[in-house]
C-alpha cells in the first residue's frame, strides 16, 4: 500500500483552464460594464427628470414645499446611488461599497417617518463607515 494520495487542485492550470478562465473572465467584465453603463444612463435619465420636472415646483407656491423639497433630496441621493453602484461594478474596490453604503444610509435618514432611534444607527453607522474609508481602507483618499 505505498500509493501517493494526490490532492486535487494542487497542480498548475492546464492550458485549456487558463484559456477558459481568460474568456470567463473578459465576459464577467464586460457584462459588469454594460451593467454600469446602464446604471449611469438610468442615472443620467433620472437627473434631467429632476431637473426639468421637480426643480420649478420650487418656485411656485404650493402648500407641500416641504414635500417637493425632500423629493428633489431623494432623487438626487438616489441618482448618487447608481451612479456610485455603476463605479463600484465597473471598478470592484472597498471603498466604492462603503461609499454606496453612505449613500444609502444618507438617503434613509431623511425619510420623514424614521424614528430617532433609526436616525441615530444611522448616524452612527455612517460615522463608522467614513472612519473605516479614510484610516482602514488602502488607496488615496481624496
Amino acid at each position: 500500500m505505498a500509493e501517493e494520495i494526490k490532492e486535487t487542485g494542487t497542480g498548475e492550470e492546464s492550458a485549456a483552464e487558463k484559456l477558459i478562465s481568460n474568456y470567463l473572465a473578459i465576459i464577467i467584465h464586460l457584462f459588469l460594464s454594460a451593467l454600469a453603463i446602464l446604471l449611469l444612463v438610468a442615472a443620467i435619465l433620472g437627473s434631467y427628470d429632476t431637473v426639468v420636472r421637480d426643480f420649478p415646483r420650487l418656485w411656485y407656491r404650493q402648500e407641500d414645499e416641504y414635500g417637493v423639497l425632500l423629493r428633489i433630496i431623494e432623487s438626487l441621493l438616489l441618482i448618487a446611488i447608481a451612479a456610485e453602484f455603476a463605479l463600484l461594478l465597473l471598478f470592484r474596490r472597498l471603498s466604492a461599497v462603503v461609499e454606496v453604503l453612505v449613500f444609502v444610509l444618507a438617503r434613509k435618514t431623511i425619510h420623514p417617518d424614521i424614528t430617532a432611534f433609526d436616525l441615530a444607527i444611522c448616524g452612527v453607522s455612517i460615522a463608522c463607515l467614513i472612519i473605516l474609508r479614510f484610516h482602514y481602507l488602502p488607496g488615496k483618499t481624496t
